[in-house]
Formats: C-alpha cells, sequence, structure tokens
C-alpha cells in the first residue's frame, strides 16, 4: 500500500519529482476528449492540467466529471521536453499530486522543469 499525500502542498510536490524521477513517468487523466483539465483556484480564465507521481493518486479522480477517463503514464523525458515547453506555450498551469478534493500546488510549467533540473542535476 502507497503511502497517501501529505496536507503539505510543498512535499507533495517533492515527493512528486523524486518519485516521477524513480519510476521514470507520470500520470494523467485521458478520456474521451483528450486529457483532463480543469479551471485554475488561483488564476481566472487559466486551465490547469492535472499529474500525478503514481497511478493510484491519478486514479481517485476517475469519478464525476472525470468519470470516463483512466490513468496514462507518460514517460518522463517526454514530459519534460515537449509537454511542459508545450503547456507553457498554451498558457496551462501543472497541477502536481492534488488530494482528493483536487487541492494542491499549481505551477507554471517552467518553473516546475527548472524544480526537475535542480533534482537532475544533484
Amino acid at each position: 500500500m502507497t503511502e497517501s499525500l501529505s496536507e503539505n502542498d510543498t512535499e507533495n510536490l517533492d515527493r512528486f519529482i523524486v518519485e516521477a524521477i524513480e519510476h521514470g513517468c507520470v500520470w494523467s487523466l485521458q478520456g474521451p476528449e483528450g486529457w483532463a483539465l480543469c479551471g485554475s483556484e488561483k488564476y481566472e480564465g487559466t486551465d490547469v492540467m492535472p499529474f500525478w507521481s503514481q497511478e493510484t493518486f491519478a486514479r481517485i479522480h476517475c469519478q464525476d466529471d472525470w468519470k470516463d477517463y483512466e490513468p496514462q503514464a507518460i514517460e518522463l523525458g517526454e514530459f519534460l521536453e515537449d509537454w511542459l515547453t508545450g503547456m507553457h506555450e498554451d498558457v496551462v498551469l501543472v497541477g502536481i499530486n492534488w488530494n482528493e478534493e483536487l487541492e494542491g500546488v499549481e505551477i507554471e510549467p517552467l518553473d516546475l522543469l527548472e524544480e526537475f533540473d535542480g533534482e537532475l542535476a544533484e
């Protein structure tokens, strides 16, 4: 049984980076209309695409609006090289390891890329 997410957003962000590097992938939800998106809590008119470091964390959200969605693994290299730059260009924020209430970090894609670069450089 995996340890559930923390109440602390910063811990969940750190865990996301460490586990993504460890597993070589991140998880998001894909459904009939594409990838799961929702509105930002912080910035009006801005979308956020949620990602998780484990399939089990993503699967919790396959209900209600996302009941027709399934967790999909995205290879870490592709996520870092293609997804984050594309999301930056599309002005979409990254949601990191959100809890069951869809609460957690919303981060600019290039800021997340810097976090990964810092971790990978160590």
